[in-house]
């Protein structure tokens, strides 16, 4: 008698997180499945009802070329190979165990969602805050407070990358400028209140050593109705600083001939002024009982390309300080975790144990397994060694228990977890979009972005018609 061979099982792969980086480790994955004649299932969970992660929730509402990148991720998840399922949270509606029992593999992408720690005296008094908590409440994040104590005429903003300049712009712009953005009502009502007539983003190096991007500086000097304003003595002529300026890449270079050119700029008398201050390292924050200025010492360059504190003490009268500082990973349950650098510790993308030992079935990639360094675009080389580790490792893969497509659902449903799919997410896209549309402001408006998450998930899941 002839034994007929046994197809081969499909490869099963979940990823826990449906931003960017886990968006691309699912294309990229199942391209290469399918270009070698296998298939490949791939289900991409997300706490939150909607995809795109930091596009969706990161990034400034005012930022249309960025948010661009969402046609790529939507072409990606709409041609139907990878299945999309929100409003799961790892950890607590599903856990590790119940990942192994339905996939081979499980890739986290979860990245990095916290404010990094600035350790200096009086960081923690009211009128501090983390950037990552501020930039989720202007993003309406379902899970962020609906108001935002905006009652500052002058503020600091402390970091020289492209989020403190979101931080920075968002603070110091007209809210009236904001409407063609998807921005929520609430947040538009919130700024308006505002009170803000100065902004102040200090850096502890020197204009040729900021993080920022070319496009992110020049949309600064681009502000309606807002002086953007530099200082000669933070951009000094010495030795080092010129050869590390002659050795630099070209966008440092343009960098600093847009930062040069605002010197010779007059103000205009702007009723707000975006004030850029370099070589100021932060020492304390002070106040009685709540913010009430910020201590900086002057530093100067030196010939390793760091800076040295000169003794010089400049205190700012402030009456709010944002933390712009970077951002951490945080811990998954039933995980591996390097507190120290706040990644998954792995190995290209393997997850490993303490002893550097790759667990089966168990991968990383974006924020969570590097760090929160590079801009977005990076995140498709990252999930790209990430994939390619995994498809090594295809026999060494555990082998589940319930491989059916429609199992995991099943679970769901029987926990009661009112979970969202890819048509629920084009439904709250159409929503959001006519909202837009019935927006009876002077501006076109794309959509306007539905908040609360129980308002999402009854729209993606046609639960109830409810009007935002």
């Amino acid at each position: 008698m002839t034994r007929t061979p046994t197809a081969p099982q499909p490869l099963r792969v979940a990823i826990i997180g449906a931003g960017p980086a886990g968006i691309y480790a699912g294309n990229i994955l199942t391209r290469a499945v399918q270009d070698a004649g296998g298939e490949v299932g791939i289900d991409l969970f997300d706490s939150l009802p909607a995809p795109y992660g930091l596009i969706r929730y990161g990034v400034a509402p005012d930022h249309p070329r960025i948010k661009g990148i969402v046609n790529s991720l939507h072409e990606m998840l709409d041609a139907g190979t990878i299945r999309f399922i929100g409003n799961v949270a790892y950890g607590t509606d599903l856990d590790l165990a119940d990942l192994r029992a339905h996939y081979h593999a499980v890739i986290f992408a979860t990245g990095a969602i916290r404010d990094a720690v600035l350790g200096i005296p009086g960081i923690d008094l009211p009128g501090s805050y983390g950037a990552a908590d501020f930039v989720s409440w202007f993003d309406g994040h379902p899970d962020a407070p609906r108001d935002w104590p905006l009652d500052a005429t002058d503020i600091a903003v402390i970091g020289n990358g492209n989020v403190a300049l979101d931080v920075a712009r968002m603070l110091a712009k007209h809210p009236v400028d904001l409407l063609p953005t998807d921005i929520p009502a609430t947040v538009h009502a919130g700024l308006a209140g505002s009170p803000v007539t100065d902004v102040h983003v200090f850096g502890r190096r020197g204009p040729a050593q900021v993080k920022f991007t070319p496009i992110e500086l020049r949309e600064l000097g681009d502000i309606p109705n807002v002086d953007v304003l530099v200082y000669q003595e933070d951009f000094p002529r010495d030795e080092h600083s010129e050869q590390r300026l002659a050795a630099s890449n070209n966008q440092v270079k343009v960098m600093t001939r847009t930062l040069n050119g605002w010197l010779s700029r007059e103000p205009t008398g702007a009723p707000r002024r975006l004030h850029l201050h370099f070589l100021h390292s932060p020492v304390e924050v002070y106040g009685a009982g709540r913010v009430e200025g910020m201590r900086f010492e002057r530093t100067q360059p030196t010939a390793d390309g760091g800076v040295r504190g000169t003794g010089e003490i400049i205190d700012y009268p402030l009456q709010a300080v944002y933390r712009a500082v970077g951002y951490r990973g945080s811990a998954l349950a039933q995980v591996p975790f390097d507190e120290a650098r706040g990644v998954i510790p792995n190995d290209g993308g393997r997850v490993v144990d303490g002893q550097g030992t790759p667990l089966p079935g168990l991968y990383a990639t974006g924020w969570i397994k590097r760090g929160p360094v590079g801009l977005i675009g990076h995140t498709k080389s990252d999930a790209l060694e990430t994939v390619t580790k995994l498809l090594e490792d295809h026999d060494l893969t555990v082998q589940p228990g319930r491989p059916a497509e429609d199992a995991i659902l099943a679970l769901l449903d029987e926990r009661g977890i009112r979970f969202t799919t890819w048509s629920g997410w084009l439904a709250l896209d159409a929503h959001e979009r006519s909202l837009g549309q019935a927006d009876l402001s002077t501006v076109t408006r794309e959509r306007v972005k539905v908040v609360p998450r129980d308002e999402q998930v009854g729209i993606a899941r046609s639960e109830s018609l409810v009007v935002s």
